[in-house]
């Protein structure tokens, strides 16, 4: 509900700005925002008080010390992502789950009490299935049920809010291990919102007058006065998409919290990431984040005259770096499938009669091959499609991709238990949005070719 009537504030807000010549029309239009914004206000209230509702499930006040409630600051959040960097930096290895729950527990203050906090994230889980086993008579004081109504936590109703210091440190974890996510530009979204709005700057040509949505600029003699000119804008929406992640884990394993833990923080900090940076690369736009591949700004260079299906030459590598944006190329990075090595191995180009590699490193293929294309990095995916399909290797800027989410992994609920089987799912929900902040491809001031920081080989 919420939404829509953000939506509808929205909407009616723009089209006050084409009423002002029409006294009567804008009026009515200010005395329909105000009613919007009534409604708004009436909406966030009753959803505070809800949320103010979660608490033990024994009913005891302040049993957790305030310490279940979910990380909603990006800020906080982004911080110590930065910290598991360093600190895998220093270690010389990427930080573990372990790591990641120590860094956690240091950023935010908290010091575990046995009596109000979980000791881990299998201890937890186990509590969890313990209370739905026995139908709810056998609860656990530090369990903390998750808020319902308003339709912003969990449309089912239920559930068990996961501990702070294990959510930020799934969130730590998904974030700092994957290339991609860890290279997007992220902004933060308040506890209370589902989408955003970004502002941003409607440019598609850098021809004079063009610049910025409609800067002109003009050398004028003196007394002579400047052309008038406005820039154009644009917004840039951003509604919040739910990732649902599930785990079915046996009998067997929730009589082991030490396994369960390092099992279920694993997989959930994987799934997170892997299905996010897939969104980046290639998602739609419909339910989940749009990808670049799919996005309007994407530069697809034609192949080569005769170019052999599911090849690479390197006539499409220098004419792909030719269309990427000159300011994105400090950022950029070759994302490719794995298949696609073999192909990069054998680029070479003509010297005189014969010919040379074009991209062996001084030390040859003993040393560091394949790490970096025209000076870039080279990152090789599982998100990058086939052989001779467009975006089988990709020339990115990812800071120009931004991602919004709402506080980290939020939330954890128990579906069901299988009593055939002993076994219980899990279930994790992350909320998040992105797509390219380039609505288009830019057509540059001299040349006639457009430029992207977004480009891909066509269908070969």
């Amino acid at each position: 509900m919420l939404k829509e009537l953000r939506r509808a504030h929205a909407a009616a807000s723009d089209e006050l700005a084409g009423l002002v010549d029409d006294e009567a029309a804008f009026a009515a239009k200010e005395a329909e925002i105000l009613v919007i914004k009534g409604k708004i206000e009436r909406a966030e209230r009753a959803q505070s008080a809800s949320a103010a509702l979660a608490r033990p499930l024994d009913g005891s006040e302040g049993g957790d010390n305030g310490r279940h409630e979910p990380v909603t600051s990006e800020r906080t959040l982004s911080s110590l992502v930065a910290e598991a960097r360093n600190y895998g930096s220093r270690e010389g290895r990427k930080a573990v789950y372990d790591d990641c729950l120590s860094i956690a527990r240091k950023g935010l203050g908290i010091t575990p009490d046995k009596t109000k906090n979980f000791g881990s994230f299998g201890e937890q889980l186990q509590s969890i299935f313990n209370y739905y086993a026995s139908k709810g008579s056998s609860t656990d004081s530090r369990l903390v049920r998750a808020p319902t109504g308003a339709g912003e936590v969990d449309p089912t109703g239920g559930g068990f809010l996961v501990q702070v210091d294990f959510a930020a440190s799934i969130f730590m974890l998904a974030h700092d291990m994957g290339e991609i996510i860890s290279r997007v530009s992220k902004t933060p979204i308040s506890a209370n919102a589902n989408g955003l709005k970004i502002p941003g700057v409607d440019e598609t040509s850098r021809a004079t007058g063009s610049r910025w949505g409609g800067v002109a600029s003009n050398w004028a003699a003196e007394g002579v006065t400047g052309t008038e000119s406005r820039p154009k804008f644009r917004m840039v929406e951003f509604d919040l998409k739910k990732l649902i992640s599930k785990m079915t884990v046996t009998d067997e394993l929730l009589q082991d919290s030490t396994a369960l833990t390092s099992i279920a923080a694993q997989a959930f900090s994987e799934e997170v990431m892997f299905m996010t940076e897939d969104a980046i690369v290639e998602g739609t736009g419909a339910g989940q984040p749009l990808g670049f591949l799919n996005a309007p700004a994407l530069v697809s260079v034609a192949k080569e005259q005769g170019q052999q299906a599911g090849t690479v030459v390197k006539e499409n590598i220098d004419k792909m770096w030719t269309r990427c944006n000159s300011r994105s190329r400090s950022n950029a990075v070759w994302l490719i499938n794995q298949d696609m090595e073999p192909q990069l191995a054998a680029l070479n180009g003509a010297v005189g009669t014969g010919g040379a590699l074009v991209y062996m490193p001084p030390g040859g293929i003993s040393a560091a091959p394949f790490a970096t294309l025209k000076g870039r990095p080279i990152v090789t995916t599982e998100y990058n499609p086939a052989l001779g399909v467009p975006g089988d290797i990709a020339l990115v800027d990812l800071s120009q991709y931004m991602l919004v989410d709402k506080g980290g992994v939020q939330m954890a609920t128990s579906m069901h238990v299988s009593f055939n089987t002993d076994e219980m799912v899990f279930r994790i929900t992350y909320r998040v949005d992105g797509k390219p902040m380039w609505t288009a491809a830019r057509t540059r001031f001299k040349g006639g070719n457009t430029e992207s920081p977004f480009v891909v080989i066509a269908a070969r």
